[in-house]
């Protein structure tokens, strides 16, 4: 299958092309603008590969965009290009906006125009769009998010991701477009851009810097191992249903300090430190973000039940594995680190 990637150099993309060309063998399209988040390293293990090729452009660019569809012309999207940092967002929204809700309208219209003129690639053709769990707001300390869940987004991310979700819906309803989308709850893994909680706390737990935790850190999240995510994608496509809506989650629900030293204790156990108090006592407690959502839990039955799709990796092994790589590969991640140190974005205004 010829499968369009649009985001394919970032964490998730990174993980879905290297799926779908080196275990699927499937041709794939990676369509990236190259973000501050994005990087090509993480596609190595594929890059030489004739059934892969990369082509830099924003998805807020209709021309770009249209003649990629043509030369390329694929028989499947998955979108998954956006800004997706809630810190960042709060800090400046404008780049959400614009990627995240302008960049899905300029990708349905690219969609229903190249469908236009081709009936018979349209009875098959499917558009997945990715979106996130944080759509539905906060969470109470009991229940789960399902596909019936009501949109409450808190932070200007969650409501660009919102308004992607609903135009995308609305291009399904209005215009036919085989749309299916897929709402999945916090990623962790190898190439993980590090401003995100795993990898920031790993990077700083090597080099004993503070490990800033927000609030009390009691904000529960629903952990899911990056390459799972790869396979229910993949899955979602070739066997979901046009029109409908796959949750995603790894049943891993831990909270933030939970999450932090457990990464605490296993570098502590794989890069010791002689001399040197645990590295449970790096962890410093700073004032929350606004809007800060307390919960998030996925009931994932569905995509279970109709595919056949479960979570492979425990938390346990997942982090465990996560922890290794860094270890193993500061040639990826020391050119990011270089220029981001890892500060905290997204406070309050004094």
């Amino acid at each position: 299958m010829r499968i369009m990637v649009t985001g394919g150099a970032g964490f998730i993309g990174s993980a879905v092309c290297r799926h779908l060309v080196g275990e699927r063998g499937d041709a794939v399209l990676n369509f990236d603008k190259l973000t501050y988040a994005a990087n090509l390293a993480s596609l190595a293990p594929i890059d030489a590969s004739p059934l892969y090729r990369f082509q830099q452009g924003d998805v807020t660019d209709a021309a770009a965009l249209a003649a990629a569809f043509e030369a390329f012309e694929p028989q499947a999207v998955i979108h998954m290009a956006a800004e997706t940092h809630v810190d960042r967002s709060i800090d400046s929204a404008r780049p959400f906006i614009e990627a995240n809700i302008l960049g899905v309208f300029t990708l349905l219209e690219t969609t229903r125009a190249y469908l236009a003129g081709r009936p018979a690639l349209a009875r098959d053709f499917r558009l997945l769009c990715l979106s996130t769990d944080e759509v539905f707001g906060s969470l109470g300390p009991e229940g789960l998010f399902d596909e019936t869940s009501p949109y409450r987004p808190s932070s200007p991310y969650s409501a660009s991701k919102a308004a992607g979700d609903h135009l995308a819906r609305a291009w399904a309803g209005t215009y036919g477009l085989p749309v299916i989308l897929a709402n999945t709850s916090n990623n962790y893994g190898p190439c993980q851009f590090p401003e995100k909680l795993i990898p920031l706390m790993i990077l700083n737990g090597l080099e004993g810097r503070p490990l800033p935790v927000y609030g009390q850190g009691d904000q529960v999240r629903d952990w899911l191992y990056v390459e799972d995510h790869a396979r229910a994608l993949a899955l979602i496509l070739a066997r979901g249903e046009a029109g409908e809506t796959y949750l995603v989650g790894g049943h891993g629900e831990r909270t933030n300090l939970q999450v932090v030293e457990a990464v605490c204790d296993l570098l502590d156990a794989a890069a010791p430190r002689p001399g040197q108090p645990p590295r449970r006592e790096l962890i410093s407690y700073v004032a929350d973000r606004p809007g800060h959502d307390l919960r998030y839990a996925i009931d994932a039955s569905k995509i279970e039940r109709a595919l056949g799709w479960r979570a492979a990796t425990s938390f346990e092994d997942g982090l465990a594995r996560t922890v290794r790589w860094y270890l193993d590969r500061e040639d990826w991640w020391r050119p990011l680190r270089e220029r981001y140190a890892g500060q905290r974005l997204g406070r309050a205004a004094e």
